[in-house]
C-alpha cells in the first residue's frame, strides 16, 4: 500500500505566529497544549533566539498519521529546514531527502526512521549532525493537522508541476487548481510518477507551503482565530513556548514576505537491500554553507 505522505505544513506554526499576532495573546493554552520540550540547550532555544530578534532555525517534521485511520507513531517522511531571517527580512525553506543513510545502534537506516527510533530529539540530533547547524526549535504536525489547515483556508491556489492523476484527483502541468483537503493531499504525495522521485514531491510541498502562507496573509484575522488554533492543538507538537510565538509575531512576520527554497540532493544507492540517497561531502558542504548565509 502506498503510504500517505504529510508534508511540512508544521511552517504553518510559525505562520500562526508570523501573521496571526492579534490571535496568540487569546490562544495561550492552546499554545501549551502543543508544547513538547526538546533536549535543544538553553542558549540556542528559540525563546532565548528570538527574544534577541536574531535568526532561528526550526527543523519542521511531518508524519503520515492522524488521519485515513492511521494512529500510529509513524515516519517523518517529510523533513524541511526552515531558516526565518527577520534582519534580511527573508525566509529559506530547505527540503531534506527522508532516504539519506543515518546510523542509529549501530544500524544503518532513513533519515525518516529517526523520530521512529526516538522522539522529536532523535531527529534533531541526526539533522544536526547531517547539517552541521544547530536548531533552535522544531514542530511535527500530522495528517489530520494538514487537513484542518486547508479546510480552514477554504483551498488554496496551486499551479500543479507535473501531469498525473493519484487516488482519484488528476492535475495537468502547468494548470492552476483551487486545492483543498484530499485534493491537496494527492497533490503532495505523489512521487511514484514524477521522474525526479521524492525531490519532486519536495517541490510540490514547497509550492504548497508558498501557497498558504501568501492566502493566509490577505486576511489573518478570518484565518488565525481561536477555533482554527484550537483545532491544530490537537494534530501539533512543538518546543516552541508561547514567549517563542509572540516574539515571532511582534518582529518576524516580514521575513515571510520573501521565501526562498531549496533542496539537499543525493545520489541513489542500496545499501542492506533499502534503497537510499546518499550525500556526498561536497553536497554537506553546499546545504551546511547555503543554511549558514540564511543564518547570518
Amino acid at each position: 500500500m502506498k503510504k500517505f505522505i504529510i508534508w511540512f505544513f508544521s511552517l504553518a506554526v510559525v505562520a500562526v505566529a508570523a501573521v496571526g499576532g492579534y490571535a496568540i495573546w487569546t490562544t495561550q493554552g492552546a499554545i501549551q497544549k502543543m508544547h513538547q520540550s526538546s533536549s535543544i540547550k538553553t542558549a540556542d532555544k528559540a525563546d532565548t533566539v528570538t527574544k534577541a530578534g536574531k535568526p532561528i532555525a526550526i527543523l519542521l517534521l511531518g508524519t503520515d498519521t492522524g488521519a485515513l485511520d492511521r494512529s500510529y507513531k509513524g515516519r517523518t517522511d517529510s523533513m524541511m529546514i526552515a531558516v526565518v531571517n527577520p534582519k534580511k527580512k527573508q525566509t529559506l525553506l530547505l527540503s531534506l531527502q527522508r532516504d539519506t543513510p543515518i546510523i542509529i545502534n549501530g544500524q544503518t537506516v532513513k533519515l525518516n526512521a529517526a523520530y521512529a527510533y526516538g522522539s522529536a530529539d532523535s531527529s534533531i540530533a541526526q539533522v544536526e549532525k547531517l547539517v552541521n547547524i544547530k536548531l533552535n526549535g522544531y514542530a511535527l504536525i500530522n495528517m489530520g493537522g494538514l487537513e484542518s489547515i486547508v479546510n480552514s483556508l477554504n483551498g488554496v491556489n496551486v499551479t500543479s508541476n507535473l501531469t498525473f492523476t493519484e487516488f482519484g484527483h488528476s492535475f495537468v502541468d502547468g494548470t492552476t487548481y483551487d486545492m483543498q483537503g484530499d485534493q491537496l493531499l494527492a497533490y503532495v504525495r505523489e512521487r511514484h510518477q514524477d521522474p525526479r522521485g521524492d525531490y519532486g514531491r519536495q517541490l510540490r510541498q514547497q509550492q504548497v507551503i508558498k501557497a498558504v502562507l501568501a492566502k493566509a496573509a490577505t486576511n489573518p484575522t478570518t484565518i488565525f482565530n481561536q477555533k482554527f488554533i484550537n483545532r491544530l492543538s490537537s494534530n501539533i507538537l512543538t518546543d516552541l513556548s508561547f514567549s517563542s510565538f509572540k516574539n515571532l509575531a511582534l518582529n518576524y512576520r516580514k521575513a515571510l514576505d520573501n521565501i526562498k527554497s531549496g533542496q539537499m540532493v543525493g545520489t541513489s544507492a542500496t545499501i542492506n537491500g533499502q534503497s537510499m540517497q546518499l550525500m556526498s561531502q561536497t553536497e554537506k558542504d553546499r546545504v551546511h554553507t547555503e543554511l549558514e548565509d540564511a543564518l547570518k
